[in-house]
């Protein structure tokens, strides 16, 4: 297993951002595998997800753990302090906010991968309350601006699975609108399409965010590394979750 890991960390290369999924690892673990092995992480890593419990206690709705450290069986991986005190400063719509935090997995999921892959690197998780596209413009400028400040490199990675209980085709056929939009870093378009043709990508605002941020960033495109569905362990395609995995260099 370390020599693979090993392995994993000399062919991998740095990016600006990456949506990876966030469910049970039994069913999107290998497809967050293909993302996290391609992607050389950063000193500071930014999480961006979604809030599934609807606890929240941020006033502007992003709501991030700024202090201390996650315990996880894995060992313990330290808070972002300075760069999360700092983005709170420049950035009305995130403040400290424990309760978002307590019960949702969107975060977690990762955190093995980081463990694994980058024990050094510190932790920036922010949970999100809002799928409007004018608060992810703003965070995402935020975010551009503290990266661009930031003394050492940064990454940005936005924690989300795709369609939701459809079958294999439908969300199939759903995501690849919503995967158009994300290769374009078109934040925008990709929110507007989810709320068009219904497309229960939960984790959108986190992605559009990301997307904004890496463009401002200089990035011009993003790379889909990865697509499956909760059908390719069951066996059964009559009702699906999808999972997509992006890299933005």
């Amino acid at each position: 297993m370390q020599g693979l890991l090993e392995e994993a960390r000399a062919l991998a290369t740095p990016v600006r951002g990456a949506i990876v999924p966030h469910a049970g690892l039994q069913y999107s673990g290998a497809c967050a595998a293909e993302v996290f092995t391609r992607v050389r992480l950063a000193p500071t890593v930014v999480v961006l997800a979604p809030n599934h419990t609807g606890r929240v206690g941020a006033p502007g709705g992003a709501s991030a753990w700024t202090e201390g450290a996650f315990e996880t069986p894995l060992g313990r991986i330290r808070i972002a302090e300075d760069f999360l005190h700092g983005l709170c400063r420049t950035c009305d719509l995130v403040s400290h906010d424990p309760v978002a935090h307590e019960r949702e997995h969107a975060i977690e999921v990762e955190l093995p991968f980081l463990s694994l892959l980058s024990p050094q690197s510190l932790l920036a998780p922010i949970v999100l309350a809002w799928d409007d596209w004018e608060r992810c413009s703003v965070l995402g400028d935020a975010l551009a601006t503290a990266v661009r400040e930031w003394s050492e490199p940064v990454s940005l990675l936005a924690s989300s699975d795709m369609t939701h209980y459809e079958t294999a085709v439908s969300a199939e056929q759903k995501d690849r609108l919503a995967l158009d939009h994300i290769v374009r870093l078109d934040g925008a378009g990709l929110l507007d399409v989810c709320r068009r043709e219904n497309i229960t990508m939960c984790g959108r605002a986190a992605a559009a965010t990301v997307l904004h941020a890496a463009k401002a960033l200089g990035a011009t495109t993003g790379e889909l590394v990865d697509y499956r569905h909760s059908g390719w362990v069951t066996g059964d395609e009559s009702s699906v979750v999808a999972y997509a995995g992006v890299i933005i260099p």
